[in-house]
């Protein structure tokens, strides 16, 4: 934006070379012209200063907002969302997820998906979703 104020100035320069005459309408108005565009150009550079500015600060908290969804989110990466428990195979010793599509409701026995032996097991949850265990 440093070139509008360039060449305000230049048209400055030329007027006063033109010795324009101030008592004459055409001299006022030029005069009158090359104010306005002065301000316009001094206007300019100051947004330009505030947008850079501004872009500063979005930039700022923009890397503030990468790193706390990387706060936030991170753990979200490291699970599978349909993985509900690992299991280990007491036949076979296998260690596999046990994964929502395993099991039907909350069916207490499943197949190995390595040896294929029936895997028996008791759920304990406490939340909301769950029915109430029962107590032997």
């Amino acid at each position: 934006m440093r070139l509008i104020k360039e060449r305000v100035a230049y048209l400055k320069g030329l007027a006063e070379g033109m010795q324009l005459n101030d008592s004459t309408n055409e001299g006022k108005m030029l005069k009158a012209i090359i104010e306005v565009l002065d301000d316009v150009a001094m206007s300019v550079d100051e947004l330009t200063e505030v947008q850079h500015q501004l872009e500063e600060q979005v930039d700022d908290i923009d890397e503030d907002l990468a790193e706390l969804e990387g706060i936030l989110f991170d753990d979200d990466d490291e699970y599978d969302d349909e993985t509900i428990a690992e299991l280990e195979c007491p036949h076979c010793h296998d260690v596999f997820e046990l994964k929502e599509d395993m099991v039907d409701g909350h069916k207490d026995s499943i197949k190995c998906p390595h040896c294929g032996e029936e895997i028996s097991f008791r759920w304990e949850c406490d939340c909301e979703d769950c029915p109430p265990q029962e107590e032997n």
